[in-house]
Protein backbone atom coordinates (compact mmCIF):
# COMPACT_ATOMS: atom_id res chain seq x y z
CA UNK A 1 0.00 0.00 0.00
CA UNK A 2 1.41 3.38 -0.99
CA UNK A 3 1.73 5.66 2.03
CA UNK A 4 0.57 9.27 1.98
CA UNK A 5 2.02 12.44 3.49
CA UNK A 6 -0.48 15.18 4.31
CA UNK A 7 0.71 18.45 5.83
CA UNK A 8 -1.65 20.49 8.00
CA UNK A 9 -1.49 24.29 7.63
CA UNK A 10 -3.58 27.21 8.78
CA UNK A 11 -1.65 30.08 7.23
CA UNK A 12 -1.32 30.09 3.41
CA UNK A 13 1.25 32.87 3.72
CA UNK A 14 3.70 30.46 5.32
CA UNK A 15 5.34 29.68 1.99
CA UNK A 16 8.35 27.94 3.54
CA UNK A 17 6.11 25.28 5.05
CA UNK A 18 4.10 24.78 1.86
CA UNK A 19 7.24 24.70 -0.30
CA UNK A 20 8.90 22.14 2.00
CA UNK A 21 5.73 20.04 1.88
CA UNK A 22 5.67 20.08 -1.92
CA UNK A 23 9.37 19.24 -2.15
CA UNK A 24 8.84 16.34 0.26
CA UNK A 25 6.23 14.64 -1.94
CA UNK A 26 3.11 15.71 -0.10
CA UNK A 27 -0.10 13.99 -1.23
CA UNK A 28 -2.33 16.83 -0.04
CA UNK A 29 -2.44 19.90 2.15
CA UNK A 30 -5.04 19.95 4.94
CA UNK A 31 -6.65 22.97 6.52
CA UNK A 32 -9.69 23.24 8.76
CA UNK A 33 -10.47 26.77 7.53
CA UNK A 34 -12.45 27.84 4.50
CA UNK A 35 -10.93 30.13 1.88
CA UNK A 36 -7.39 28.76 2.15
CA UNK A 37 -7.65 25.98 -0.41
CA UNK A 38 -7.52 28.26 -3.47
CA UNK A 39 -4.64 30.27 -2.03
CA UNK A 40 -2.60 27.10 -1.61
CA UNK A 41 -3.38 26.00 -5.17
CA UNK A 42 -1.93 29.23 -6.52
CA UNK A 43 1.47 28.14 -5.22
CA UNK A 44 1.50 24.69 -6.85
CA UNK A 45 -0.58 21.90 -8.33
CA UNK A 46 -1.58 20.09 -5.16
CA UNK A 47 -4.73 18.50 -3.74
CA UNK A 48 -6.35 20.06 -0.70
CA UNK A 49 -8.38 18.61 2.17
CA UNK A 50 -10.60 21.37 3.52
CA UNK A 51 -14.24 22.35 3.98
CA UNK A 52 -14.00 23.76 0.44
CA UNK A 53 -11.14 21.58 -0.82
CA UNK A 54 -10.73 18.83 -3.42
CA UNK A 55 -11.53 16.39 -0.62
CA UNK A 56 -14.22 17.65 1.71
CA UNK A 57 -13.14 17.74 5.34
CA UNK A 58 -15.96 16.35 7.42
CA UNK A 59 -17.30 14.27 4.54
CA UNK A 60 -14.60 12.26 2.74
CA UNK A 61 -11.98 12.87 5.43
CA UNK A 62 -13.06 13.03 9.06
CA UNK A 63 -10.87 14.04 12.02
CA UNK A 64 -11.61 12.10 15.20
CA UNK A 65 -9.90 13.14 18.42
CA UNK A 66 -9.57 10.10 20.65
CA UNK A 67 -10.14 10.91 24.32
CA UNK A 68 -11.86 7.70 25.29
CA UNK A 69 -13.45 4.45 24.12
CA UNK A 70 -16.54 6.22 22.76
CA UNK A 71 -14.39 8.24 20.35
CA UNK A 72 -12.65 5.09 19.21
CA UNK A 73 -15.99 3.39 18.55
CA UNK A 74 -17.15 6.43 16.56
CA UNK A 75 -13.99 6.25 14.43
CA UNK A 76 -14.63 2.56 13.81
CA UNK A 77 -18.16 3.32 12.62
CA UNK A 78 -16.89 5.98 10.25
CA UNK A 79 -14.43 3.47 8.77
CA UNK A 80 -17.31 1.05 8.16
CA UNK A 81 -19.12 3.86 6.33
CA UNK A 82 -16.19 4.22 3.94
CA UNK A 83 -14.77 7.41 5.42
CA UNK A 84 -11.07 8.23 5.61
CA UNK A 85 -10.45 8.68 9.32
CA UNK A 86 -7.71 10.92 10.67
CA UNK A 87 -6.96 9.83 14.23
CA UNK A 88 -5.84 12.56 16.60
CA UNK A 89 -4.87 11.72 20.17
CA UNK A 90 -4.23 14.05 23.09
CA UNK A 91 -1.18 12.11 24.36
CA UNK A 92 0.00 10.48 21.14
CA UNK A 93 -0.37 6.74 21.60
CA UNK A 94 -0.53 3.81 19.23
CA UNK A 95 -3.24 1.74 20.96
CA UNK A 96 -6.24 3.42 19.25
CA UNK A 97 -4.45 3.15 15.90
CA UNK A 98 -3.83 -0.56 16.41
CA UNK A 99 -7.48 -1.16 17.26
CA UNK A 100 -8.72 0.82 14.24
CA UNK A 101 -6.24 -0.70 11.79
CA UNK A 102 -7.66 -4.09 12.69
CA UNK A 103 -11.03 -2.83 11.41
CA UNK A 104 -10.12 -0.91 8.25
CA UNK A 105 -7.38 0.39 5.98
CA UNK A 106 -8.41 4.05 5.60
CA UNK A 107 -6.73 5.15 8.83
CA UNK A 108 -4.50 8.22 9.00
CA UNK A 109 -2.46 9.33 12.01
CA UNK A 110 -2.16 12.97 13.10
CA UNK A 111 1.53 13.37 14.07
CA UNK A 112 3.83 16.17 15.21
CA UNK A 113 7.22 14.95 14.00
CA UNK A 114 9.02 12.37 11.88
CA UNK A 115 9.57 9.93 14.76
CA UNK A 116 5.84 9.72 15.45
CA UNK A 117 5.31 9.27 11.71
CA UNK A 118 7.79 6.36 11.53
CA UNK A 119 6.00 4.61 14.37
CA UNK A 120 2.56 5.09 12.81
CA UNK A 121 3.80 3.77 9.47
CA UNK A 122 4.84 0.44 11.01
CA UNK A 123 1.98 -0.27 13.44
CA UNK A 124 0.80 -3.90 13.11
CA UNK A 125 3.44 -4.23 10.34
CA UNK A 126 1.18 -2.76 7.65
CA UNK A 127 0.98 0.69 9.26
CA UNK A 128 -1.49 3.52 8.70
CA UNK A 129 -2.39 4.59 5.17
CA UNK A 130 -0.82 7.99 5.75
CA UNK A 131 0.12 10.66 8.25
CA UNK A 132 -1.12 14.20 8.76
CA UNK A 133 1.88 16.21 9.91
CA UNK A 134 1.32 19.34 11.99
CA UNK A 135 4.55 21.32 12.22
CA UNK A 136 6.20 24.49 10.99
CA UNK A 137 9.64 22.90 11.19
CA UNK A 138 10.87 22.56 7.60
CA UNK A 139 13.44 19.91 8.60
CA UNK A 140 10.73 17.77 10.22
CA UNK A 141 8.63 18.02 7.07
CA UNK A 142 11.56 16.83 4.96
CA UNK A 143 12.42 14.04 7.41
CA UNK A 144 8.82 12.85 7.39
CA UNK A 145 8.75 12.94 3.59
CA UNK A 146 11.83 10.75 3.55
CA UNK A 147 10.25 8.33 6.02
CA UNK A 148 7.17 8.10 3.79
CA UNK A 149 9.26 7.39 0.68
CA UNK A 150 11.07 4.58 2.48
CA UNK A 151 7.92 3.05 3.95
CA UNK A 152 7.35 0.40 1.33
CA UNK A 153 6.35 -3.22 1.21
CA UNK A 154 8.62 -5.91 2.54
CA UNK A 155 8.84 -9.31 0.88
CA UNK A 156 10.58 -12.48 1.91
CA UNK A 157 13.38 -13.18 -0.55
CA UNK A 158 14.73 -16.70 -0.91
CA UNK A 159 18.02 -18.16 -2.05
CA UNK A 160 17.90 -20.19 -5.26
CA UNK A 161 20.64 -22.10 -7.04
CA UNK A 162 21.20 -21.56 -10.75
CA UNK A 163 20.34 -24.69 -12.73
CA UNK A 164 20.75 -23.56 -16.33
CA UNK A 165 21.96 -20.60 -18.40
CA UNK A 166 21.08 -20.92 -22.09
CA UNK A 167 21.64 -18.38 -24.89
CA UNK A 168 18.43 -18.07 -26.94
CA UNK A 169 19.21 -15.39 -29.53
CA UNK A 170 17.60 -12.03 -30.29
CA UNK A 171 14.51 -10.87 -28.40
CA UNK A 172 12.72 -7.64 -27.54
CA UNK A 173 13.93 -6.53 -24.13
CA UNK A 174 12.81 -3.71 -21.84
CA UNK A 175 15.22 -1.37 -20.09
CA UNK A 176 13.55 0.61 -17.29
CA UNK A 177 15.01 4.01 -16.40
CA UNK A 178 13.51 5.20 -13.13
CA UNK A 179 13.44 8.71 -11.65
CA UNK A 180 15.41 7.49 -8.62
CA UNK A 181 18.98 6.40 -8.09
CA UNK A 182 19.52 2.96 -6.60
CA UNK A 183 22.43 1.65 -4.57
CA UNK A 184 24.31 -1.64 -4.46
CA UNK A 185 21.98 -4.43 -3.38
CA UNK A 186 18.86 -2.92 -4.95
CA UNK A 187 16.88 -3.82 -8.04
CA UNK A 188 13.51 -4.93 -9.40
CA UNK A 189 11.70 -8.26 -9.16
CA UNK A 190 11.07 -9.75 -12.61
CA UNK A 191 10.37 -13.21 -13.95
CA UNK A 192 8.77 -15.39 -16.59
CA UNK A 193 6.08 -16.13 -14.00
CA UNK A 194 4.65 -14.00 -11.21
CA UNK A 195 5.14 -17.09 -9.06
CA UNK A 196 8.92 -16.82 -9.36
CA UNK A 197 10.96 -13.67 -9.86
CA UNK A 198 14.66 -12.78 -9.81
CA UNK A 199 15.97 -9.71 -8.02
CA UNK A 200 17.59 -8.12 -11.07
CA UNK A 201 20.24 -5.71 -9.83
CA UNK A 202 20.27 -2.05 -10.85
CA UNK A 203 23.15 -0.85 -13.02
CA UNK A 204 25.04 0.61 -10.07
CA UNK A 205 28.41 -0.83 -11.12
CA UNK A 206 30.80 0.67 -13.64
CA UNK A 207 33.45 -1.06 -15.74
CA UNK A 208 36.17 0.10 -18.17
CA UNK A 209 33.64 0.17 -21.02
CA UNK A 210 30.37 1.40 -19.49
CA UNK A 211 29.62 4.00 -16.80
CA UNK A 212 27.22 3.15 -13.99
CA UNK A 213 23.55 3.99 -14.55
CA UNK A 214 22.20 3.72 -10.98
CA UNK A 215 18.70 4.76 -12.07
CA UNK A 216 18.40 1.83 -14.48
CA UNK A 217 17.21 -1.76 -14.31
CA UNK A 218 17.75 -3.72 -17.51
CA UNK A 219 14.71 -5.80 -16.75
CA UNK A 220 14.43 -8.44 -19.48
CA UNK A 221 12.17 -9.71 -22.23
CA UNK A 222 8.85 -8.00 -23.01
CA UNK A 223 6.67 -10.91 -21.81
CA UNK A 224 8.05 -11.00 -18.27
CA UNK A 225 6.33 -9.72 -15.15
CA UNK A 226 7.63 -6.91 -12.95
CA UNK A 227 6.36 -6.37 -9.41
CA UNK A 228 4.40 -3.17 -8.67
CA UNK A 229 3.13 -1.57 -5.43
CA UNK A 230 0.37 -3.43 -3.62
CA UNK A 231 1.59 -6.85 -4.75
CA UNK A 232 0.42 -6.24 -8.32
CA UNK A 233 2.37 -7.11 -11.46
CA UNK A 234 2.58 -5.84 -15.00
CA UNK A 235 4.08 -7.11 -18.23
CA UNK A 236 7.34 -5.35 -19.00
CA UNK A 237 5.92 -4.50 -22.44
CA UNK A 238 3.23 -2.40 -20.72
CA UNK A 239 5.57 -0.30 -18.58
CA UNK A 240 5.66 3.37 -19.56
CA UNK A 241 6.66 6.80 -18.31
CA UNK A 242 4.91 7.77 -15.07
CA UNK A 243 4.25 4.20 -13.92
CA UNK A 244 5.15 3.05 -10.42
CA UNK A 245 7.33 -0.01 -9.88
CA UNK A 246 8.73 -1.52 -6.71
CA UNK A 247 12.44 -1.43 -5.98
CA UNK A 248 13.71 -3.90 -3.38
CA UNK A 249 17.02 -4.36 -1.62
CA UNK A 250 18.61 -7.70 -0.80
CA UNK A 251 16.84 -7.72 2.59
CA UNK A 252 13.45 -7.60 0.85
CA UNK A 253 12.74 -4.00 1.87
CA UNK A 254 10.81 -2.21 -0.87
CA UNK A 255 10.17 1.35 -2.01
CA UNK A 256 8.31 2.92 -4.90
CA UNK A 257 10.16 4.31 -7.92
CA UNK A 258 8.60 6.19 -10.81
CA UNK A 259 9.40 5.25 -14.37
CA UNK A 260 10.97 8.00 -16.43
CA UNK A 261 11.42 5.94 -19.58
CA UNK A 262 11.07 2.37 -20.77
CA UNK A 263 13.14 1.36 -23.81
CA UNK A 264 12.34 -1.67 -25.93
CA UNK A 265 15.25 -2.84 -28.10
CA UNK A 266 16.32 -6.07 -29.79
CA UNK A 267 19.20 -7.70 -27.94
CA UNK A 268 20.75 -11.18 -27.58
CA UNK A 269 19.22 -12.89 -24.58
CA UNK A 270 19.79 -15.64 -22.02
CA UNK A 271 17.30 -18.04 -20.45
CA UNK A 272 18.20 -18.38 -16.77
CA UNK A 273 16.65 -21.04 -14.57
CA UNK A 274 17.07 -21.52 -10.82
CA UNK A 275 15.53 -23.54 -8.02
CA UNK A 276 15.02 -22.93 -4.28
CA UNK A 277 15.83 -25.54 -1.66
CA UNK A 278 12.08 -26.22 -1.41
CA UNK A 279 12.05 -27.09 -5.10
CA UNK A 280 10.36 -23.94 -6.39
CA UNK A 281 11.48 -23.08 -9.91
CA UNK A 282 12.27 -19.56 -11.10
CA UNK A 283 13.11 -18.52 -14.65
CA UNK A 284 13.70 -15.34 -16.59
CA UNK A 285 15.01 -14.12 -19.93
CA UNK A 286 17.62 -11.39 -19.57
CA UNK A 287 19.96 -9.61 -21.94
CA UNK A 288 23.24 -11.37 -22.62
CA UNK A 289 25.58 -8.60 -21.47
CA UNK A 290 28.07 -8.02 -18.65
CA UNK A 291 26.14 -5.05 -17.25
CA UNK A 292 23.03 -7.14 -16.47
CA UNK A 293 23.33 -8.67 -13.03
CA UNK A 294 21.38 -10.76 -10.55
CA UNK A 295 21.80 -10.35 -6.80
CA UNK A 296 23.70 -12.63 -4.45
CA UNK A 297 22.36 -13.33 -0.93
CA UNK A 298 24.77 -10.76 0.54
CA UNK A 299 23.53 -8.05 -1.82
CA UNK A 300 26.50 -8.04 -4.18
CA UNK A 301 25.74 -8.20 -7.92
CA UNK A 302 26.78 -11.03 -10.19
CA UNK A 303 26.81 -10.61 -13.96
CA UNK A 304 24.65 -12.96 -16.01
CA UNK A 305 27.63 -13.73 -18.26
CA UNK A 306 29.48 -15.13 -15.21
CA UNK A 307 26.60 -17.26 -13.95
CA UNK A 308 27.24 -20.97 -13.63
CA UNK A 309 25.32 -23.92 -12.26
CA UNK A 310 25.20 -23.85 -8.48
CA UNK A 311 25.56 -20.08 -8.07
CA UNK A 312 23.22 -18.69 -5.42
CA UNK A 313 20.96 -15.72 -6.24
CA UNK A 314 17.99 -14.02 -4.59
CA UNK A 315 14.46 -14.74 -5.79
CA UNK A 316 10.87 -14.17 -4.72
CA UNK A 317 8.26 -16.92 -4.97
CA UNK A 318 4.52 -17.18 -4.39
CA UNK A 319 1.65 -19.37 -5.51
CA UNK A 320 0.84 -18.84 -9.23
CA UNK A 321 -2.31 -17.14 -10.43
CA UNK A 322 -2.87 -13.63 -11.81
CA UNK A 323 -5.69 -11.89 -13.62
CA UNK A 324 -4.80 -8.52 -15.15
CA UNK A 325 -1.92 -8.28 -12.71
CA UNK A 326 -4.06 -8.99 -9.62
CA UNK A 327 -3.42 -12.01 -7.41
CA UNK A 328 -6.16 -14.64 -7.73
CA UNK A 329 -6.68 -18.18 -6.51
CA UNK A 330 -6.83 -20.63 -9.37
CA UNK A 331 -5.24 -23.80 -10.64
CA UNK A 332 -2.50 -22.83 -13.07
CA UNK A 333 0.68 -24.35 -14.48
CA UNK A 334 3.30 -22.16 -16.16
CA UNK A 335 6.21 -23.67 -18.09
Amino acid sequence: MKKELIVAIENPEDKNVITAALESGVSAVLTTKEGISEKVKKLARVKTIAPDGDFKLGEEFVIVEIKGKEDEERAAQLLKQGKKVIVKTTDWTIIPLENLLAQGDEVYAWVRNSEEAKTALTILEKGVKGVVLETKDVNEIKATGQAISQAGEKVKLEVAKVKRVKPIGMCDRVCIDTCSNMTRGEGALVGNSSAGMFLVHAETESNPYVAARPFRVNAGAVHMYVRLPGGKTKYLAEIESGDEIMIYNYKGEGRIAYVGRAKVEKRPMLLIEAETKEGKKVSGILQNAETIRLTRPDGTPISVVELKEGDEVLVYTEEPGRHFGMKVKESIVEK
